[in-house]
């Protein structure tokens, strides 16, 4: 009796370990991304299903590493904090991988080139380049993007209309709230595809790279998705995944 006790105690002691085991196992299976799907093409929800150059190459990046990607919603200003918080291991939502950005978190290498665009209505003649965001002119931007501080710093002069979601940015711009949306050229070129009442200038405001943002602890992850990306690009599935969503194999 006394050694079944002793016994009872161990095994449970065991069993647990055994979970442990298994459960941080499972836990290696699977790349936690977080996303602000909110901006075509690069990352949107479309019959209930999030879609988009960015989902795909993560996508394609989890099965060259085995992993299971669990795609976590969150706004775009808490992509970093929650990154740092340890909420999910990636960040991916168009992001620019700025000088201030990499002094808290890592950056896979780049995957794709961007930078900040212009949009207004087709009917404005006042705006026919960015020296034209003068005084009395307003302009949309999303919270947490490089747009705000770019424009506050560089066009002082103009009202910067801050807004939560992509979305409401044009659509303030579609009923003539604002004079002028600032955001990433490629949701600005797809949205003025979709939306024939404005233009993108020709002229960007900046040329931006984009990166899967890491952890700054996490350089194995880091190292992983690097080799995935060169992997990609190599057998030609960044080439269609580019060619699908831009219509160019050029980055």
């Amino acid at each position: 009796m006394k050694a079944l006790k002793l016994f009872t105690p161990l095994a449970a002691a065991l069993t647990l370990m055994a979970s442990l085991c298994t459960s941080a196992q499972a836990a290696d299976d699977v790349m936690r991304v977080g996303t602000d799907a909110t901006f075509p093409p690069m990352e949107f929800v479309q019959d209930g299903k999030r879609t988009g150059f960015d989902i795909e190459l993560i996508e394609a990046i989890g099965k060259q590493l085995n992993k299971k990607v669990e795609w976590v919603d969150i706004g775009f200003k808490g992509l970093i904090p929650g990154l740092i918080s340890n909420r999910f291991d990636v960040a991916a939502s168009a992001i620019y991988m700025t000088e201030e950005r990499q002094k808290v978190v890592n950056f896979t290498d780049s995957y794709y080139r961007g930078g900040l665009a212009v949009l207004v209505l087709k009917e404005d003649a006042s705006i026919d380049k960015p020296a034209d965001l003068v005084a009395g002119k307003k302009v949309s931007a999303q919270v947490g993007t490089k747009s705000i501080d770019f424009l506050k710093t560089n066009y002082p002069a103009v009202t910067v209309v801050e807004v939560e979601k992509n979305q409401a940015m044009f659509d303030l711009l579609a009923i003539g709230r604002v004079n002028a949306a600032v955001t990433g050229r490629p949701a600005a070129v797809e949205y003025a595809k979709r939306q024939p009442k404005v233009r993108v200038l020709d002229e960007g405001l900046t040329t931006e790279l984009y990166g899967f943002a890491i952890r700054k602890n996490d350089t194995e992850l880091q190292q992983q998705m690097n080799q995935a990306l060169q992997t990609l690009r190599s057998n030609g599935e960044y080439a269609a995944l580019t060619q699908k969503w831009f219509g160019t194999t050029k980055e």
